[in-house]
């Protein structure tokens, strides 16, 4: 097994925390890597949307095509 990760997205973690829901339902794993956060915590400045999610490599495909229907989805209700 491959466990390999590659960043999916990058965008607000409220975005983000919309797509986790949808992987979750498809089993797919994935690592949240929220640069802002850290940023904070640091002391330092860092662009708000700066949240990232990496899925693992063998599920890119398939999370690629989760993440496009949301992309719809997020973008029709905004």
């Amino acid at each position: 097994m491959n466990d390999e990760y590659q960043k999916l997205f990058t965008n607000s973690m409220i975005i983000i925390k919309g797509l986790t829901i949808l992987l979750e339902e498809s089993d797919i794993k994935y690592i949240i890597k929220d640069r802002f956060e850290s940023a904070r915590l640091s002391g330092f400045g860092e662009f708000m949307n700066a949240a990232e999610i990496h899925v693992q490599s063998s599920q890119l495909e398939i999370a690629q095509e989760i993440l496009e229907k949301y992309k719809l989805t997020i973008n029709s209700e905004i």
